[in-house]
Order: structure tokens, then C-alpha cells, then sequence
């Protein structure tokens, strides 16, 4: 993991685990918080995960309080996938954005140890028992926010709160999303409609990935017959020429 030592230099963000509301729909709690100050940015009572539901919130935390230089999560949808470099819709719009994605290994939640344990705290506080209907849940997900930020001090803050500490990121959402862009030791390449690369001369094309249709690649040579692919600061596989063959190993 990146050293992480001020504010916003880190988000994490995941689902607390969904539960059932009285009247017997789910509720699937998206949060995000501050690595360094612990600030809970939002706490979203949703009733799905996928991007579609997801991304509004993420584009208003970053209106509202700028945006971080990484986003670490888990490795579960929406935030990663089993595709190359375990990139997904969310995390390429990260990266169009200039935010890294950084994931912790698998089964091991200590990696993001501050948030879970916050978990823990928003389950005591909200859920037990959990409201009648979605907005009753809201409400009691912004009335501990409230007071998780504003109220509760930390003991690893000094006893200060969270709010005291926190300070918005200077780096404002951009209007128009961006391609990544790369360092003159790599060799650029443009992906096709369907996100198939053409390499070194090669009459055919290798599929990379569908999410980056249209999008350039990094290829940093490793020696004359391997290169690694990046997509902005993520490795997501490495080719290997053999002949007129090109080997395609994924890379997570």
C-alpha cells in the first residue's frame, strides 16, 4: 500500500454487509471515509451495487470535498473485477479522472482496518434494530455521520474528531474525463472499438478489454520479447512475442 499521511491522499471505501429493512427490502450501505483523518465522506443507503448505482454518489463526494489520489477498496464488485489488472467500470473512471486505484489482497480486510473497524461502529449504532423503509435508514445513516465526525473524538486522532482534522482535497473534479497519459519510455498504443490491441507488427489483434475501448495502453519493454501493458498506473498484463505469436498473461 501507498504511504498514506495526509488528508485525502487515501479514500477507502466498501459495503458494510446488506441487510434486511422492515419492510423486507435490502439495504446495501456504500461508505467512504478519509484514510488519514477518518472523516466519514458518505454513508448511502442503496439497493444496488453496480456502477449505475454507485457512481452518482462517488461524483458527489468529489464534488463536494475534491477529490483523492487513490481509492483503496476490496477486490468485489464494483470497485474491481476478474478482468485484466482487476479493472471495472468504476475503477476505469477513477483512473480517466487521475485517481489510483489501489486494491488490498484478497481475504485480507486488516489491509483497510480503519474502515471495517468503523463498520462495526455504523452497525452498532444504525442497524440493530435497522429502520422501517429505505429513507428511515438515511436518516439514521447521516444522523451518525454526524456525529461520528463531528462528535466522537479518536484515540488514534489524538481524541480529536474527525471533522477537526479533515480538510477538503484542492483537487477539483474535472468536467471532461481524460486519458491517461504516460512517461516517454513507453510505447504508446490506442486500443480499437473493441479493445483489441495491435502490436509489433502483428496482422492479428489481441482483446484486451472492452472497458478500455478506444483508450491508449502503455507497453514498457522488460526485454526484446516482453513487455509490460499498463493502463494509466495499473499493470494489467504482460505480452510476450513469440514468433508471430503474442502471449497474453494477466496480471492482477
Amino acid at each position: 500500500m501507498a504511504e498514506t499521511t495526509h488528508p485525502n491522499d487515501t479514500w477507502c471505501v466498501d459495503f458494510k454487509g446488506h441487510f434486511a429493512l422492515g419492510d423486507k427490502t435490502r439495504c446495501y450501505p456504500l461508505t467512504m471515509t478519509d484514510h488519514v483523518s477518518r472523516y466519514l465522506l458518505k454513508c448511502e443507503a442503496l439497493v444496488k451495487t453496480d456502477f449505475a448505482a454507485v457512481q452518482p454518489h462517488f461524483e458527489r463526494a468529489f464534488r463536494e470535498f475534491g477529490m483523492p489520489w487513490r481509492i483503496r477498496s476490496d477486490n468485489g464488485s464494483p470497485f474491481a473485477t476478474t478482468g485484466l489488472g482487476g479493472l471495472s467500470e468504476l475503477s476505469v473512471w477513477w483512473i480517466r479522472l487521475g485517481i489510483t486505484p489501489e486494491r488490498i489482497e484478497p481475504g485480507e480486510p486488516q489491509q483497510n482496518g480503519r474502515h471495517e473497524r468503523m463498520h462495526r461502529t455504523l452497525k452498532e449504532d444504525t442497524t440493530t434494530p435497522s429502520s422501517p423503509t429505505r429513507i428511515g435508514q438515511q436518516r439514521a445513516f447521516d444522523c451518525f455521520r454526524r456525529m461520528y465526525n463531528q462528535e466522537r473524538p479518536h484515540e488514534a486522532l489524538e481524541m480529536k474528531t474527525p471533522a477537526s482534522v479533515f480538510v477538503p482535497s484542492r483537487r477539483h473534479m474535472p468536467e471532461k474525463l481524460l486519458s491517461p497519459e504516460y512517461p516517454d519510455t513507453m510505447k504508446v498504443r490506442k486500443l480499437d472499438e473493441q479493445g483489441r490491441l495491435r502490436f509489433a507488427g502483428q496482422n492479428s489483434k489481441t482483446t484486451l478489454s472492452k472497458l478500455l475501448a478506444r483508450e491508449p495502453v502503455g507497453l514498457n519493454p522488460i526485454d526484446d520479447d516482453t513487455w509490460e501493458v499498463f493502463y494509466g498506473p495499473v499493470l494489467i498484463a504482460e505480452l510476450m512475442l513469440r514468433g508471430k505469436e503474442i502471449r497474453l498473461d494477466k496480471k492482477r
